[in-house]
């Protein structure tokens, strides 16, 4: 017994691992943060554009100052009398995928971003950090947040939007809890919209690992009634006065839905607690989007919508990559000699963190497509939206195509884990 402790007080020791209690250091209470990521192609700035108080945390009380996935953005909060770091947490956000675009070699344009982190008892500093594609540090911003500072503003307290609740899998403070919201349905339209929730929820618990881990989840359908029905088409000619005022032609792909609304959209959801979002859109096109720990955005009439919720949920709640890839190679969102930071991608850069564990014993690095059915797990050239130097694990996947009826065992590990770390 002593011997057993001795070793793990070393274990703790070695790690640096330090044991935090949430109410040591946190309220039951949610410090929304809105930010402005603005640049160009080349530069990049973060401006702080407002605070808010939400009456209830619904966020994890475990693992509070470790990062779930690195992200292509870090948020840290450090006690400001001692700097330890008290939660951390990671996102992707639209701005910089318009990075990449021509417009951005142009233009200059500002990305609202919407950061929930729980209520600090004590002053406290916020980093937030953006990062390279070659994982390079590329732009970070500090500030100091006084929990009692009077200009905080204090929402979700009069005025809520109306909800049910599609699922409970048990209280808020042991679950992760999933808000979707109504785009595009008006008040007359408003039960179709819970029907459609209610198949979203049904699609997402179709799949491992979300089948067998139900009671950790919490879905609510939130209501908000839009002026006209249905979403914004450009590429038609369409604009329409709709709840968080969506639109299809993001970056000029006509597919690509999504909103720049994000302030807006979260106002919606203050006083219903909430730490993923899914936005049901009220169209027949086919479309969507999903960015890891901001938002999943899809459309609820069209045929493909169940595995189009589910895939998108894969990239917003899991910080799953895209598998699928084009002929030409006009992407360097995955250089060479960089590993991603999402888990379902390799560049054989640092392999053995990834997937190497589940390789079968003599399983070819790349492995031909043509021998998939002898090795489901495997390391296929061809995913992140390039054919060549960027792996995937399967040759197909829910992250891949809508045809495919699951996720692969390797993108399953890697939802179960970020499950695990939310709520255990």
């Amino acid at each position: 017994m002593k011997k057993t402790l001795f070793f793990l007080l070393l274990l703790v020791f070695a790690t640096g691992l330090k044991a935090q209690n949430f109410d040591d250091f946190f309220t039951d209470r949610t410090l929304r943060i809105d930010y402005q990521l603005a640049g160009d192609a080349t530069t990049q700035s973060i401006n702080l554009d407002g605070m808010a108080s939400l009456p209830q945390w619904a966020g994890r009380r475990y693992r509070l100052a470790e990062l779930p996935l690195a992200g292509n953005g870090q948020v840290k909060m450090r006690n400001a009398a001692d700097g330890q770091v008290i939660y951390a947490t990671s996102f992707s956000s639209l701005f910089l995928e318009w990075q990449s675009t021509d417009e951005a070699k142009e233009t200059r344009e500002a990305f609202e971003h919407t950061v929930l982190l729980p209520y600090p008892k004590m002053p406290v500093e916020v980093e937030v950090s953006l990062f390279a594609t070659d994982r390079s540090l590329s732009c970070t911003m500090k500030h100091r947040v006084d929990p009692n500072e009077i200009l905080i503003k204090k929402k979700g307290v009069k005025r809520i939007t109306p909800h049910r609740y599609i699922h409970r899998g048990g209280d808020v403070a042991h679950c992760i809890d999933v808000a979707i919201v109504a785009e595009g349905y008006t008040e007359g339209e408003m039960e179709e919209f819970y029907e459609h929730a209610r198949t979203a929820v049904d699609a997402i618990f179709s799949h491992e690992p979300f089948s067998s881990m139900k009671d950790r989840f919490n879905f609510v359908a939130v209501g908000s009634a839009s002026a006209e029905s249905g979403v914004s088409i450009p590429h038609k000619g369409e604009w329409r006065e709709t709840a968080v005022g969506s639109n299809f032609d993001t970056f000029h792909s006509d597919r690509y839905l999504t909103t720049r609304e994000v302030k807006r959209l979260n106002d919606l959801l203050a006083g219903i607690p909430y730490e993923h979002i899914i936005v049901l859109a009220n169209t027949y096109e086919y479309g969507g989007g999903g960015i890891y720990n901001d938002y999943t955005l899809t459309t609820a009439r069209e045929s493909n919508f169940r595995p189009v919720v589910v895939h998108e949920f894969g990239h917003s709640f899991g910080g799953l990559a895209d598998e699928y890839f084009y002929d030409d190679e006009g992407t360097y969102t995955y250089p060479a000699g960089v590993e991603p930071w999402e888990p379902n991608l390799t560049t054989l850069t640092d392999f053995s963190a990834k997937w190497a564990d589940m390789l079968p014993a003599g399983t070819p690095i790349p492995t031909p497509a043509e021998a998939a059915e002898k090795y489901p797990v495997g390391v296929f050239e061809g995913g992140g939206y390039v054919s060549k130097g960027v792996y995937r694990p399967a040759d197909h996947c829910r992250m891949r195509d809508n045809e495919t009826p699951g996720f692969c065992p390797v993108c399953q590990r890697a939802l179960k884990r970020l499950i695990k770390f939310y709520t255990e």
